[in-house]
């Protein structure tokens, strides 16, 4: 079983950056891809940002040039740099770890951590 721990949201003014980390028990040769997915009240989770084992990257159109995703290999975390926040992109967000693809059945999913921006 992966164990998968996130950490980092918070409350921050539009404009303005958080750092979400996400510590997994796996080694990321287990793992093919590493993700981030939000969740706003209402709505439906959606992806946020996928890397794979070979570092190659997606993004989501919305956060394009403002989130960036990569992983300390030696610690096995992956981190979302999310730079000019803006209050759409409140919500809760979860780290998804997959042998396979982002959210395949089976894959692994954090407690989540919640990210508020205010106008």
């Amino acid at each position: 079983q992966v164990r998968v721990v996130e950490s980092g949201g918070g409350l921050v003014q539009a404009g303005g950056s958080l750092r979400l980390s996400c510590a997994a028990s796996e080694s990321r040769f287990r793992l093919n891809v590493m993700a981030w997915y939000r969740q706003a009240p209402g709505k439906q989770r959606e992806l946020v940002a996928a890397l794979t084992r070979l570092s190659s990257t997606n993004y989501a159109n919305s956060v394009k040039g403002r989130f960036t995703i990569s992983r300390d290999n030696a610690k096995n975390i992956v981190y979302l740099q999310m730079n000019d926040l803006k209050p759409e992109d409140k919500a809760d967000y979860y780290c998804n770890l997959s042998p396979a693809y982002a959210g395949s059945p089976g894959s692994y999913w954090g407690q989540g951590t919640q990210v508020t921006v205010s106008s």
